[in-house]
C-alpha cells in the first residue's frame, strides 16, 4: 500500500510539473547570444505568474507554442514513476523528484538549442548537493554525501578536460557534469562510470541513427545533454537497487 501511495503521488507531481515545462523551456530555446523570449510567436507580452514563466505555454490568442505539453506530460510523468518504483521509501527519493522535471527541461531546450542555460545547471548543482547533504543525515538514506561531493568535483574535471580537447563538446556540458556526477555519486564511483557511459552509449546510437537515415554526418553536432541525463537515469534506477 506504501508503494502504491508513494508511485501515485509521483504521478501526480510528474503530471503537475510536465504541464509547466513547456512555457520556459520555449522561453531558453534561443541561441546563446539572444535574450530569453519574452513574446509568443503571435507577439504577444508573455505575462503571469514568476514574470511571465509559469503557466501553460498558450499566448493571450490562445494559441499553444513550444514543446508538446503532453510530450514533457508524458515524459516527467514517467521518469518520476520509474524513480519512485525504483527507490521506494528513502529520503533521496524526493530530490530526485525535484530534479527531474528541471532534467526534462534542460532535455528539451538543449535538443531544441543546443545550450544548457548557467540559470538552470549551477542553481542545481548547489542545490542537489545541499538536498543530499540533507537527505545524507536522514534514516534510511542510501547513498553517501562524500561520494556525491566527490563525485561532482571529478565529473565537473573530467568534462573540462573533454571540453579542451574536444570542439563538438560544449561548456554547458561541463557544468550540467556537476549535477550528474553528484546525483551518480551519491550511489559510488561505479554508478558514475556507468550512468556516464550509458549516457555516451545512447548519444552514440543516436548519431549512428541520424546518420543512417541521412540527417547528419560525421561532423554533425548533437545536443549531449538529454543523453547525459539519461544515462543518469539509468545509473540512478541502477544504483538503488544495489544499494
Amino acid at each position: 500500500m506504501e508503494t502504491i501511495l508513494i508511485i501515485t503521488a509521483a504521478v501526480l507531481w510528474g503530471c503537475g510539473t510536465g504541464v509547466l515545462i513547456p512555457r520556459p523551456a520555449y522561453r531558453f530555446s534561443v541561441p546563446p547570444e539572444e535574450p530569453w523570449r519574452s513574446v509568443c510567436p503571435a507577439g504577444h507580452p508573455l505575462a503571469g505568474i514568476g514574470g511571465g514563466w509559469l503557466g501553460r505555454a498558450r499566448c493571450a490568442a490562445g494559441d499553444t507554442y513550444g514543446p508538446s505539453t503532453l510530450s514533457a506530460t508524458a515524459a516527467t510523468a514517467i521518469v518520476c514513476t520509474l524513480l519512485a518504483a525504483a527507490i521506494g521509501y528513502r529520503p533521496e527519493l524526493v530530490v530526485w523528484l525535484l530534479f527531474a522535471p528541471t532534467a526534462v527541461l534542460l532535455a528539451t531546450v538543449d535538443f531544441a538549442a543546443h545550450r544548457l542555460p548557467d540559470v538552470l545547471t549551477l542553481p542545481l548543482a548547489a542545490a542537489v548537493l545541499l538536498l543530499l547533504a540533507v537527505a545524507a543525515v536522514l534514516p534510511d538514506s542510501g547513498g553517501s554525501w562524500t561520494w556525491a561531493l566527490l563525485g561532482s568535483v571529478i565529473l565537473g574535471v573530467c568534462y573540462v578536460v573533454l571540453f579542451l580537447l574536444s570542439k563538438g563538446f560544449g561548456f554547458g556540458d561541463v557544468k550540467l557534469a556537476l549535477v550528474l556526477g553528484a546525483v551518480l555519486g551519491w550511489y559510488g564511483w561505479a554508478m558514475v562510470l556507468v550512468g556516464t557511459f550509458a549516457g555516451y552509449l545512447f548519444a552514440a546510437l543516436y548519431g549512428i541513427g541520424l546518420m543512417l537515415v541521412g540527417r547528419a554526418d560525421r561532423t554533425s553536432r548533437i545536443p549531449f545533454g538529454p543523453f547525459l541525463l539519461a544515462g543518469t537515469m539509468v545509473g540512478v534506477l541502477l544504483g538503488s537497487q544495489a544499494s
